[in-house]
């Protein structure tokens, strides 16, 4: 169970470092920004990965795509988290 509270916390924190302007959204651009910090700058990879998470394609990735993406993908998310930790 603390794990779960665990890995959803470092969750809304990617998720608010993302959501550069508050929205409570990840536009692509905010999501490609966010990518190129983390040393991924193909914008190719950047569409490819935004497709992954957003799952209703309306072409912004809520808190909750992100869980689920979380979900499916748990090590690559600790990575996240790793490298955006202070």
């Amino acid at each position: 169970m603390a794990d779960d509270a665990d890995a959803k916390a470092g969750c809304e924190r990617i998720f608010k470092r993302f959501d550069y302007n508050g929205d409570a959204k990840v536009s692509l651009t905010e999501f490609a920004d966010a990518l190129k910090a983390l040393g991924t700058s193909s914008p190719e990879e950047v569409r490819q990965r935004m497709e992954e998470i957003d799952m209703d394609h309306d072409g912004f990735i809520s808190l909750e795509e992100l869980f689920a993406f979380q979900r499916a993908n748990p090590d690559l998310m600790k990575e996240v988290i790793k490298k955006l930790s202070p």
